[in-house]
């Protein structure tokens, strides 16, 4: 799966990780899926269905929509999302509007790390010393610095009456009427996942269940929270809180399918890769060492096409990676996790 980043912090730990699900978390991603331009056209939902989509929402859901697409508000929806564990829309509904002014600031504030705390804090008493130095460290960032400016300017009014319709809008029109299916997706994958949480160590079971993310224990992370997410497939998404990580990772196809027995694409793929005599020759001859297309098409006597060929397969399935122009090197973790797929595959109810 591909790693979308909208993590904010600029910074090795011992850490639990936790997986939680919830039909609130599909509903805000949704919104931040579909108003995100720049990845639309590479989402696995179908044009087809993104026009059903847009044909099932009213003009003042569009109309709230395009105030998403403009001020990134998916952003704060996600932020108080992560408050508490919301059980239903109500909840929600009624937690932001109870908020006061400061609070809801502080919480759509994201996380940029312990260092830069007294800078969040002068904002939120309308310092605008502190923003133009918050916009000068998120300069990079490819929305921060104007969703910042944003959440200090914006009359809390409007934006709790924003949030509170966009989001009911969203959940009542695209989530309702598929509720049942969406929530039996989001609770088998969690269920999945959980079977393998105590299986593998923290950094194996996350690179496991985001299907390559490499997570590196950082000295403020005391927790990693994974939440599966179906709209945003086939990308990961990743966020930052205080002393806690999150990726809103894609859910397994095996999750979605309403067939009993179905396996991980990504097993089935694998195996594929290695049914193929030429292509476990290659796997041999580059873990002995980084090769390139030449060397491997000299040592195989066989046409660059046709070696080419083999290399493509055995990267689609993730079992090698390019680590530069022309040189190949295996990826071990993937060959590790080959027989604990399986076995988790064949000891699935």
């Amino acid at each position: 799966m591909e790693l979308y980043s909208t993590s904010t912090k600029l910074s090795k730990n011992k850490y639990s990780v936790e997986i939680k699900a919830s039909l609130l978390w599909e509903s805000a991603l949704g919104i931040a899926a579909l108003t995100n331009d720049s990845l639309i056209e590479t989402l696995d939902i179908s044009r087809k269905n993104r026009e059903l989509i847009d044909h099932s929402l009213s003009k003042v859901m569009k109309e709230h929509l395009e105030y998403v697409r403009k001020n990134n508000t998916w952003k704060t929806l996600l932020q108080i999302l992560h408050q508490k564990d919301f059980d239903q829309l109500s909840s929600f509904v009624e937690y932001v509007t109870k908020m006061s002014s400061k609070e809801l600031r502080d919480i759509a504030i994201p996380y940029l790390g312990k260092e830069y705390l007294h800078l969040k804090n002068e904002l939120l008493e309308g310092s605008e010393r502190a923003l133009h130095e918050l916009q000068k460290i998120t300069i990079n960032h490819p929305f921060l610095s104007s969703y910042l400016e944003f959440i200090k300017g914006v009359s809390v009014e409007e934006l709790k009456n924003h949030l509170i319709e966009v989001m009911s809008g969203w959940f009542e029109s695209i989530i309702s009427p598929e509720k049942d299916r969406l929530e039996t997706i989001l609770l088998k994958d969690k269920a999945s996942k959980e079977k393998m949480l105590n299986r593998l160590e923290p950094e194996e079971f996350i690179e496991w269940a985001t299907d390559g993310v490499k997570y590196s224990p950082e000295s403020d992370v005391n927790k990693v929270i994974l939440i599966p997410q179906y709209i945003y497939r086939p990308w990961n998404v990743e966020a930052d809180l205080e002393d806690v990580k999150v990726y809103y990772y894609a859910v397994a196809n095996e999750s979605i399918s309403d067939e009993k027995f179905v396996p991980n694409k990504q097993l089935v793929q694998r195996y594929k890769a290695l049914g193929d005599e030429t292509r476990l020759k290659i796997l041999k001859m580059i873990k002995g060492g980084h090769l390139s297309l030449q060397e491997l098409t000299n040592e195989l006597k066989l046409g660059k096409t046709t070696v080419h060929h083999h290399l493509k397969i055995l990267k689609s399935a993730r079992l090698i990676s390019q680590i530069s122009t022309n040189n190949y090197e295996i990826n071990q973790r993937a060959m590790e996790f080959l027989p604990i797929d399986l076995s988790l595959y064949l000891d699935s109810d």
